[in-house]
């Protein structure tokens, strides 16, 4: 079952033995793009009831490593599951394979520009010079069937391919956040049960999160319901509260 209303897993007590949060950025602790004195409220209260925070998004590896240092987490995976900064280090844990990082990069352009050659008013984003595993272009005004041909374009290439609220990737086929997290999982929080850990998210390149048979216990917040007929997987739950209104409504009821 997915998408059933967070009420219902207040009533049932499913998130009494929640252990670990992993929660997208952009459209979940967010409100209209920007943090709020709410969210940075109910970070603190996670930490104070000793509930670890990772932060898993598809932002850049030099965005991230700044993030880390001013929210109240334990670390953030960045790049859509492509390495993990720990809150103890500046240093990346690179969690997909390279052989060679410039030609990474020089692959990823010729790949977008061959994109451009079938979707001419694709837009490189601007935080690429800041990224080590992927390549992004800005997603707005990008039609479902354009999705559907740059889904299709980067497999034909040998590329994977996701999108969330912000923007569109290039990246690995097998670098997805569920893939990240659990390396990350497995080698700091190896004792923890699937049952113990929380996902929670809103968009398309969130939906390996909700992937029940690896995360059982997965919440979307209301805004996800924008794309849910394009995910493959979806949330187990999903709150009233659109953006971080919804995340705090988590955090309520984990506190309580």
């Amino acid at each position: 079952m997915s998408l059933i209303p967070f009420t219902e897993a207040i009533e049932a007590n499913v998130l009494h033995d929640i252990r670990l949060i992993a929660t997208d950025i952009d459209g979940t602790l967010t409100k209209q793009g920007k943090f709020t004195t709410d969210l940075l409220q109910a970070l603190s209260q996670l930490k104070q009831a000793k509930i670890p925070i990772i932060l898993i998004t598809g932002r850049s590896a030099g965005w991230v490593q700044a993030l880390k240092h001013y929210l109240p987490v334990t670390g953030a995976i960045a790049e859509n599951g492509g390495l993990y900064y720990p809150f103890e280090s500046d240093q990346p844990q690179f969690l997909i394979s390279l052989n060679s990082l410039s030609q990474h990069r020089q692959n990823l352009a010729q790949a977008f520009q061959i994109l451009q050659v079938q979707c001419p008013h694709l837009q490189a984003s601007a935080d690429n010079p800041f990224r080590f595993t992927d390549w992004t272009f800005d997603i707005q005004n990008i039609s479902l069937s354009e999705i559907k041909l740059l889904t299709e374009l980067c497999e034909e290439l040998g590329w994977g391919f996701t999108y969330s609220t912000v923007q569109g990737h290039i990246k690995p086929k097998t670098q997805d956040k569920a893939t990240g997290l659990l390396k990350v999982i497995q080698q700091y929080w190896s004792k923890l049960t699937p049952e113990q850990i929380l996902t929670v998210g809103d968009s398309p390149n969130d939906q390996t999160l909700f992937n029940s048979e690896l995360f059982p216990q997965s919440i979307g917040v209301a805004n996800i319901l924008e794309y849910s007929d394009q995910l493959t997987h979806k949330p187990r739950y999903i709150t009233a509260g659109s953006e971080v209104e919804g995340f705090c409504q988590i955090v309520k009821v984990l506190n309580s």
